[in-house]
């Protein structure tokens, strides 16, 4: 195997706090990075390399993961450190930042610093998958020059799925992701009729085991109904800003069921539930 590509993480949140533990266990040299210090501070007895600013963080660096809140701070945050870039460096931007910041960003490198290989690559998974590696990879960009991120994506998820020029991944994100919140939206509300029969969660999960309905993010999604414990996998506010992303990039095409769930789970997020897991709309919908 050629030599490990040295690898700086921008945002050390849940998921980047996971791929930059599982590079350091893979005997990757990391640089992290996040505005918060302290999500950072466990991983140095791991051999982290943290620093000040994103700048520090980036140089030398072969790959620099960006795992940021949204699109704004993903741009910007890219954008301050775009001259410490190491010469032909790769850019992998991992967060959920939709269509428009998306292509903005391809073009803003482009310009800033053509040599720069851009790879958009979110990826299917929440904070669990991620601690374990599990998660799968969407990347788009010029594969024939992505030998060094794909040794990162190979130690910090089970696969890589190639999707073809850069943007084409977050769309597809956006796609998975308008799929879960709905499978998410009509596992509560099932849940809640199930109640109303006189039917445990137990017993709905028995009925679809087994069978093809039988999704083991249902299965996980039901015990955290019945343990009432929400702590957060992917957070109910960040999920509904991802549907809207999604009817944003929708444009002229209809997704009522879609425009339904944000109008619910924003009333859900304001009545304090956003914190949360988003299974947590059950509770709301039992208020």
């Amino acid at each position: 195997m050629s030599q490990q590509p040295v690898v700086a993480v921008l945002g050390l949140g849940a998921m980047g706090h996971a791929f930059a533990a599982n590079l350091l266990k893979k005997g990757f040299w990391v640089r992290g990075w996040n505005r918060t210090r302290a999500k950072g501070e466990d991983l140095l007895s791991a051999g982290l390399t943290l620093t000040d600013s994103a700048a520090q963080a980036v140089e030398g660096a072969d790959v620099v993961i960006a795992m940021l809140a949204d699109g704004a701070t993903t741009r910007q945050t890219l954008a301050d450190v775009s001259r410490a870039l190491k010469q032909g460096a790769t850019v992998a931007q991992m967060g959920t930042i939709g269509v428009d910041d998306t292509d903005a960003l391809i073009a803003e490198l482009q310009q800033a610093r053509p040599d720069i290989l851009f790879i958009d690559a979110p990826v299917s998974g929440t904070k669990a998958p991620a601690e374990n590696a599990q998660i799968l990879v969407m990347a788009s960009g010029d594969r024939s020059r992505a030998q060094a991120a794909e040794q990162v994506f190979a130690a910090i998820g089970k696969g890589t799925q190639w999707l073809g020029e850069a943007g084409a991944s977050s769309r597809m994100k956006l796609v998975v992701n308008s799929w879960l919140i709905g499978l998410m939206q009509s596992l509560a509300e099932s849940t809640r009729l199930a109640e109303q029969f006189g039917f445990s969660t137990d017993d709905l999960w028995r009925v679809l085991e087994g069978g093809p309905l039988a999704a083991p993010y249902a299965k996980a999604k039901l015990a955290m109904i019945e343990s009432g414990d929400f702590t957060p996998q992917m957070h109910l506010v960040w999920a509904l800003k991802d549907a809207k992303l999604a009817l944003d990039a929708a444009g002229d095409t209809r997704l009522p069921a879609l425009e339904n769930i944000v109008d619910v789970w924003q009333q859900a997020v304001d009545a304090g539930h956003g914190e949360q897991d988003l299974a947590a709309v059950y509770q709301y919908l039992k208020r």
